[in-house]
């Protein structure tokens, strides 16, 4: 009697129930107990769409007369793709299956099986002509394509019908055919979790969640980043001079969908035509670059294997797109100081908040060491240029001569004009406008002493009242907290007045 063994995505995408169906299948079929053990833990967490396949293929057998059995291979399998090829040579079976990685090993193995797909549903080279961005499908929505160019796109629905769960499901293998095509040549998986599934499938990015990371099926195709070289960009020949010859902490920033990637991967290929060694990190890889362009997969390695690698390797430039959490930065930062060529990714709403983003995590005087020029991107072109150097001076906002500190200018990179100032006051770091004089700045400043002598007094007392008043610190303060006040605020709030060069004035809250 003929012997199947289904893995879980051809269950789920229901082409076992249809393949049993069409060819009146009357054998045996052994279901691995941990598919089911899979399927009850999605269907615990609110998925219910593969028990529901489940059972239809269990009916679907009762129909053509074929026997369903669940069996198991013991504790000696590691996952499920182990248990199905160990099942399937102590069987003799078959193993049906539309997972590519799975198929490819039997190949190897020389296992027996059947890869079902279904047929071609998604022409996706004719849904991505003209200026088509993105496809977006997910159950229960009709399926929408992103259309335009960064900073001017729209949503068109192609279908005014909803897909259905079975639909998308059938979705999801023929595009795990399509990577088991070209697995290993021009596709790969990239990251495969139990609710998330990154692929790259030639030269589309595909997405796939799951219930209970999202809300239902949903799958997501990126079409590839447009290439441009850096002289598409038309910029002022002194940028093109010093991306080359001094810019070695580039920040390329601005916010999603503005073409900050296209950038850096025309920057790299320029890099690359100079005759250096460039290397990227990226999660996923994204970037379309020429073949001698290591791209390092940041979701397959530790920082610190990728930290290891990249100093050993010694690359002249390192591309990092894109920089989100706190592990990100800090790669950035470590290699920089060793005197590796930066480029990194950043989302920010404007130039100075990219700035700021990694100013939180430095010694302020260091900071132009590791980020010496930013470009913003807007609608997919260079929109504001900063630079920044570190210079010993009395920071705008604050009075006294001998308050000079290491401050880090932040300059528009074509007029040369001071824009922004960071330093460091008590254990805050500020960020002025350049552009603002006269009172406000006055008023920065006394904002400044007010907060600082805030926080002495609030931990203490309570009522107590602060203001700055021309060059004067007036305190008032509730009779009961006097004591308190002289014992564990004085000499704070003394300091405090003498590096502000501010006169004190201690009085009693008169009681009303």
């Amino acid at each position: 009697m003929r012997v199947l063994i289904p893995d879980e995505l051809v269950i789920t995408s229901r082409l076992m129930e249809r393949w049993v169906l069409e060819n009146g299948f009357g054998g045996r079929i052994l279901v691995y107990s941990g598919i089911l053990r899979s399927l009850e833990e999605k269907l615990r967490r609110g998925d219910e769409a593969g028990v529901n396949a489940f059972k239809s293929l269990r009916e679907a057998c009762e129909r053509t007369g074929a026997v369903m059995e669940i069996v198991d291979v013991g504790d000696g399998a590691e996952d499920l793709r182990t248990a199905l090829r160990e099942l399937a040579q102590r069987s003799g079976g078959e193993l049906v299956t539309s997972d590519p990685v799975t198929a490819k090993l039997c190949e190897a193995l020389s296992i027996r099986f059947r890869y079902l797909a279904p047929e071609s549903i998604l022409e996706l080279d004719k849904i991505f002509q003209g200026n088509v961005m993105s496809l977006h499908l997910k159950e229960s929505v009709p399926p929408r394509v992103k259309k335009g160019v960064p900073g001017a796109w729209r949503f068109e629905e192609i279908s005014e019908r909803p897909m259905s769960r079975e639909e998308l499901e059938l979705v999801v293998a023929q595009i795990m055919l399509e990577v088991y095509s070209t697995l290993g040549r021009g596709s790969f998986i990239e990251v495969e979790k139990r609710d998330t599934m990154i692929v790259q499938l030639r030269d589309y990015r595909v997405v796939i969640t799951r219930p209970p990371l999202s809300d239902g099926l949903e799958v997501t195709i990126v079409r590839p980043i447009v290439r441009k070289s850096l002289e598409d960009y038309e910029l002022h020949p002194s940028l093109m001079e010093r991306l080359v010859e001094k810019a070695e902490g580039i920040l390329v920033a601005g916010p999603p969908g503005m073409g900050k990637s296209t950038f850096a991967q025309a920057l790299a290929e320029h890099y690359r035509s100079l005759g250096m060694v460039v290397k990227t990190i990226e999660s996923p890889r994204d970037l379309q670059l020429s073949s001698d362009i290591t791209q390092y997969s940041k979701s397959a390695a530790t920082h610190g294997e990728l930290h290891d690698v990249l100093l050993l390797s010694r690359p002249d430039y390192t591309v990092f797109d894109e920089m989100r959490d706190t592990d990100d930065f800090k790669i950035y930062i470590d290699l920089r100081l060793a005197g590796i060529g930066m480029v990194g990714v950043i989302h920010a709403t404007t130039p100075i908040d990219a700035i700021q983003r990694v100013a939180q995590r430095l010694d302020i005087g260091v900071i132009p060491s590791v980020i010496d020029t930013v470009i913003f991107m807007d609608k997919g072109e260079v929109s504001k240029i900063y630079t920044l150097e570190v210079v010993v001076k009395v920071p705008r906002g604050l009075r006294k001569a001998d308050l000079a500190r290491p401050t880090v200018l932040v300059k528009d990179f074509l007029t040369g004009e001071v824009e922004y100032e960071l330093y460091v006051f008590g254990e805050r770091t500020f960020i002025v406008p350049a552009g603002e004089v006269g009172g406000r700045l006055e008023n920065e400043a006394d904002n400044k002493v007010t907060d600082i002598a805030s926080t002495i007094l609030g931990k203490f007392i309570r009522g107590y009242r602060v203001k700055v008043k021309g060059d004067q610190l007036r305190i008032e303060i509730p009779p009961e907290y006097m004591k308190v006040y002289v014992k564990k605020c004085q000499r704070k709030i003394y300091r405090l007045c003498r590096e502000m060069n501010l006169a004190l004035d201690v009085v009693v809250l008169n009681s009303e």
